[in-house]
């Protein structure tokens, strides 16, 4: 790609994004997406690599880049498909912090890659309001969600339903996607839902309007190579030798938890 392509290919690629948190933001019921704007929207290439991402919370995308890569790997992705998890072994935050994904396939049957959400649910399960509790264990801090399959050929597998009723959700409610907003467990969930599968349709008109799979893919690599020089020029200026610094992090410790680091 020429300069104006590939300008034009980011502003594209970075506006599905925000597309998509805008969508995420609109259908959310929980006051942590609507309000809070804790919510984040990035696509990925067939591998799992992060191509493109939304302004949104750098420690949800930060810790998507690195997860997703051995996610996407865990299974047989079919077009429709929709993942969630929010185990923070495998990639995630903290519990409340649920990840949804969604393959775009185009018309030939061709992996252009992944749309992904992660957003901030008010009530994962534990036992105080806000699933935010003091905890000393992983479970008390509410439900664990491994990677799983939420839907699969319009339906929700078992697995999953199992998921939403630990979570309280109406067993009927679960059936129709049109159903989840009207239930407060399942609202959030259908927001990031219709928020990935935005990003998924916009991945295949971007690949339809450049020609096909591999002119997207190429467009994907020519980004990604864009990043690495300004990357690399970046690395130039900086001056050798070892630095230091030092700072604090507010908690519910007795007192400040002391950070520091020192990078040669």
């Amino acid at each position: 790609m020429d300069a104006v392509e590939l300008a034009l290919f980011v502003a594209r690629t970075q506006a599905v994004c925000d597309d998509m948190g805008a969508v995420l933001r609109r259908s959310a019921l929980s006051p942590n997406i609507k309000d809070r704007l804790d919510y984040s929207c990035a696509l990925f290439d067939p591998a799992g690599a992060l191509f493109a991402q939304a302004a949104h919370i750098p420690v949800h995308l930060g810790s998507m880049a690195f997860a997703m890569a051995a996610l996407v790997q865990r299974f047989e992705w079919r077009s429709g498909d929709v993942v969630m998890l929010n185990d923070p072994f495998l990639g995630g935050t903290h519990l409340p912090d649920v990840t949804v994904i969604a393959p775009a396939f185009d018309a030939a049957g061709t992996l252009l890659g992944f749309a992904a959400n992660r957003a901030h649910h008010a009530d994962i399960g534990a036992d105080r309001p806000g699933s935010m509790p003091l905890s000393a264990t992983l479970e008390e801090e509410g439900v664990l969600i491994p990677p799983m399959l939420l839907l699969r050929d319009g339906a929700v597998p078992a697995d999953a339903r199992h998921v939403f009723s630990e979570l309280g959700a109406d067993d009927a409610a679960q059936d129709a996607l049109a159903d989840w907003q009207r239930d407060p467990a399942l609202a959030d969930f259908a927001a990031q839902v219709s928020s990935v599968r935005l990003g998924a349709q916009f991945m295949i008109d971007l690949a339809q309007a450049r020609g096909g799979a591999d002119a997207f893919h190429a467009a994907i690599a020519g980004l990604n190579e864009w990043a690495r020089r300004l990357a690399q020029s970046a690395f130039t200026d900086l001056p050798a030798g070892r630095f230091s610094a030092q700072d604090a992090l507010d908690g519910m410790a007795d007192g400040p938890i002391p950070l520091a680091v020192t990078v040669t």
